[in-house]
């Protein structure tokens, strides 16, 4: 007798892209018409935009991480790992859960949605003492980082190590950092009036970025706007700029500056995730060439999409230009891949993805933000209204949003108590130890593996 198996897909990745897919193949597919599987390290999906107010403290870790398991509706079977190679030909993905157990799961189907990790660059000293802004757990670690440097400055009767410990180096003039060193000056601006053995002059923030404007995005004129609102704060902006060689406690300039600092945040830019490479397909300045409809050319059932994808921007209408990497398209890619997977399983025409920008927003703390939402250019409070309403409308549950929401109430009202949790250690941890760039297999290893290996389950 026959055993007719159900197809499989298999989604890798739960950020924007990957979750908007998942919920959107849960919604259209019969119980019995495919088997979903998504795999990821955490059951929880990361409000990336968030995470500088994570950091700051005017946002708790819990109400940027949107439960995957809330609903009892959702069947999608949950794999607790990360993929780490694939290997198109034998259609198996070689996946490390959190055990560190290596499986192999086939597929019939797979949508690869890795997201990205920080661009780093050959810099001495930079993995080993800079911090990134990409988990939810670096945004945990560096806001008690940082108060930790206000309490040891404070206990501290040496004027070189209160320098140090007082100066603060964002590097990365794009939305990330420009966020990032705004919400947390706002943090120890507003902590050094409990430390009354600190001068708050001693207290120096800077922004440094090699291109020449800040957030070129936004144009010209928002951008002047934002640069002046971090210089009025304090903030001293250096474009132009960026790091020659990173210290324990010293940083240098690629301009010959030497700034003591014991906090190095680097946020300057992504690049996709290490998995794509062990595909061998062709790439696009590392993410993985496909076409407008998100397949992988020459791969039936491969699509790809978000960060890891270049996926054409056919809204733009330039031949050769890809969609940003940001949240708003990796949320429309998702449900849109999605549809093509179902069209796909019921032998029906996929569609190309198109998607005009909506605009940006960018949050500065406190009632600055400069937005430019459909082209329209805000500033001050209507641009806070409008940051702040779009990252609450993109929130993907009602309790998330009330969480953020209740969040931002009482912070408003109470303050900060700029208490640390007790997240750092006593042994640093650094941009390198967060990421698990070392993780992934090369093409050949993932080849021997998917042939040596029988498939196991988790």
């Amino acid at each position: 007798m026959d055993t007719v198996t159900r197809p499989r897909i298999l989604v890798v990745g739960a950020g924007f892209a990957g979750v908007g897919c998942v919920r959107r193949l849960e919604r259209k597919l019969a119980p019995d018409e495919a088997d979903v599987t998504l795999v990821t390290p955490f059951s929880y999906q990361l409000y990336l935009p968030l995470l500088p107010q994570v950091a700051s403290g005017v946002l708790t870790p819990q109400s940027v991480a949107v439960s995957l398991r809330r609903s009892k509706r959702y069947r999608t079977r949950i794999i607790p790992g990360g993929a780490i190679g694939v290997d198109l030909k034998s259609k198996v993905c070689v996946i490390r859960t959190i055990t560190d157990q290596i499986i192999n799961e086939h597929y019939d189907y797979i949508v690869l949605a890795p997201g990205s990790i920080t661009r780093t660059f050959d810099i001495p000293g930079l993995t080993e003492h800079a911090y990134g802004m990409k988990t939810l757990a670096e945004a945990a670690y560096i806001r008690d980082h940082v108060i930790s440097q206000l309490d040891l400055a404070d206990a501290s009767d040496d004027p070189a190590e209160r320098a140090s410990r007082l100066q603060f180096v964002v590097v990365g003039g794009g939305y990330a950092g420009t966020e990032t060193a705004a919400c947390l000056q706002k943090l120890t601006h507003a902590a050094v009036k409990r430390y009354p053995r600190i001068d708050p002059g001693l207290i120096k923030w800077h922004l440094i970025d090699i291109a020449p404007k800040l957030m070129p995005e936004l144009g010209d004129k928002l951008g002047r706007s934002a640069q002046e609102i971090l210089r009025r704060r304090g903030i001293e902006v250096s474009l132009g700029v960026s790091i020659a060689k990173a210290g324990p406690e010293e940083v240098t300039f690629t301009d010959g500056r030497v700034v003591p600092t014991r906090t190095l945040i680097w946020t300057a830019g992504v690049v996709a995730s290490p998995l794509i490479a062990t595909l061998g397909a062709e790439t696009v300045r590392g993410r993985l060439a496909v076409n407008a409809e998100m397949n992988l050319p020459g791969h039936d059932g491969v699509f790809a999409l978000g960060d890891a994808a270049a996926v054409p921007d056919q809204a733009k209408g330039d031949e050769g230009a890809v969609c940003p990497p940001t949240a708003q398209h990796a949320m429309r890619q998702g449900t849109h891949v999605a549809d093509n997977v179902v069209a796909t399983l019921r032998n029906r025409p996929v569609t190309p993805y198109v998607h005009k920008d909506l605009g940006l927003v960018v949050d500065l703390g406190g009632t600055d933000a400069v937005s430019k939402p459909l082209g329209i250019e805000l500033h001050g409070l209507p641009a806070q209204f409008a940051a702040r309403g779009y990252h609450w409308w993109a929130l993907r549950t009602n309790v998330a949003k009330v969480r953020v929401a209740t969040n931002w109430t009482l912070n408003a009202i109470a303050g900060d108590d700029f208490v640390r949790t007790g997240f750092q250690a006593r042994k640093p941890a650094r941009l390198k130890d967060f990421e698990f760039t070392d993780a992934y297999m090369t093409p050949e290893q993932v080849r021997a593996q998917a042939e040596g290996t029988d498939r196991k389950e988790v």
